[in-house]
């Protein structure tokens, strides 16, 4: 495989961008090797500057659940293109895009658009603490909430402990005010709760986890956060920035029948364009400005170009029988790699929630972080390579998930089941490391 001009290319960027990239999972150092550089996709392919062709299962990590450059929301793009592409004021399509959140999830009452999934969710803990008067924030391990400097601490193992930096440059008082638990660890949650719950502004978590590779709860622990966060007077913050109408038009909170105070949106509701939401209970939202005291702002929060990819999104995502065909292409894909993984005798363990998938390199189950974190790396990044040697673009890295979309075909996905079978096969047979 010639990777010539993205070797090229890396060696540029590396000279004017910090690591050559600018989101640090692109510079694939978790699977070792110079990432390629993408020259352009169409439906459930990508072009690397070389002109490789891959088969995406990435997908711009989740945004792009109609495939790439999907006519529909190019055509949305090109015409608000052509009206303008910023104002820094109301339009009526922003109004029509608010309109569609909050009629798809009812716990979202009220919803304000921003620019980013980090900025949700840095702008909603921040309406949470105003909201309860309360300063701690308990978040969970191995759960990512975007790169706002509370969020970024290291998790404790066992029962809350103090937020550690996980980051230089992050002050160590203001990560002091993080508590973390095991992802699914309800009796952890009682606790804090009950003994500091007073401290507790809000639970914050992926209500399917997204970024320590794919993890499932049991509905029972999302159920106890709901109950528990009511008695204690915490608020219940769900980070559905990758789940919000990936899962479900409703979101994961729809799709398990769980209402959360405020709930944070990202990637799709943009359509591939940089995007965010956070919303809630109106007597919660109506305390930002300029209703309320709580400030935040942005000048291009519900740009049009931004909302009409969104909108165009949405509206082809509440066609009936969208989620059922995108749950059938998520049980292909994940019970052909199973069996495939069976027949080549490799201990892996694989988690799906619809179109999400992560394959573990280890025997499991996968249960939280703890258990992820014990999954063979080196093995990962050889799978990795294969797949990628096979015309079939992963995640590089073992701890994020696979996306696939409307656009991936039968054929797509025996595609990526058939290579993953070979590659499965000479890993293991091998003992490849």
């Amino acid at each position: 495989m010639n990777l010539e001009n993205s070797g090229r290319l890396f060696e540029r960027a590396q000279r004017v961008i910090p690591g050559g990239v600018n989101s640090p999972v692109r510079a694939f150092r978790s699977v070792g090797g110079d990432p390629i550089f993408v020259a352009r996709g169409a439906g459930s392919r990508i072009w690397d500057a070389d002109g490789n062709e891959f088969l995406d299962c990435v997908c711009s990590w989740g945004p792009l659940i109609l495939g790439h450059a999907a006519p529909v929301v190019v055509e949305a793009i090109r015409q608000a293109a052509e009206g303008g592409t910023s104002f820094g004021a109301p339009t009526s399509a922003e109004v029509e895009l608010a309109e569609m959140i909050c009629a798809a999830l009812p716990s979202v009452e009220l919803v304000r658009l921003v620019n980013s999934g980090t900025e949700a969710v840095m702008s909603a803990l921040r309406l949470a603490r105003a909201f309860t008067g309360r300063e701690k924030i308990v978040k969970f391990e191995g759960g990512y909430h975007g790169h706002a400097d509370g969020m970024l601490v290291k998790g404790g193992s066992g029962m809350a402990t103090l937020g550690v930096p996980d980051s230089p440059g992050v002050p160590a008082g203001y990560a002091a005010l993080t508590l973390t638990l095991p992802y699914g660890d309800l009796a952890a949650v009682k606790e804090t709760l009950s003994t500091r719950g007073e401290e507790i502004a809000a639970v914050i978590v992926e209500p399917v986890a997204g970024n320590m590779g794919v993890v499932v709860p049991p509905v029972q622990f999302l159920r106890g956060l709901r109950e528990l966060t009511q008695a204690s007077g915490s608020l219940l913050v769900f980070d559905e920035v990758i789940t919000g109408f990936r899962l479900h038009y409703g979101g994961a909170q729809s799709l398990y029948k769980i209402t959360p105070d405020l709930t944070c949106l990202g990637k799709i509701i943009g359509g591939g364009l940089p995007v965010g939401a956070y919303g809630g209970r109106a007597e919660i939202m109506q305390m930002l400005a300029p209703a309320g005291p709580v400030y935040q702002a942005g000048t291009l929060s519900g740009n049009p170009i931004a909302v009409a990819a969104g909108l165009a999104t949405l509206k082809a995502l509440s066609r009936p029988g969208i989620y059922e065909e995108l749950e059938e292409k998520g049980r292909i894909a994940a019970e052909g790699i199973a069996a495939a993984a069976r027949q080549a005798g490799c201990p892996v363990a694989l988690n799906r929630a619809g179109t999400l998938l992560t394959l573990f390199f280890t025997e499991g189950p996968v249960r939280d972080w703890e258990s992820a974190r014990k999954s063979d790396t080196k093995k990962y990044a050889a799978f990795f390579w294969k797949m990628l040697e096979a015309g079939v673009y992963l995640p590089p890295s073992q701890f994020e998930a696979l996306f696939l979309s409307l656009a991936h075909s039968q054929s797509d996905l025996d595609i990526l089941v058939k290579a993953a079978g070979r590659a499965l096969r000479q890993l293991c047979s091998s003992g490849q490391t």
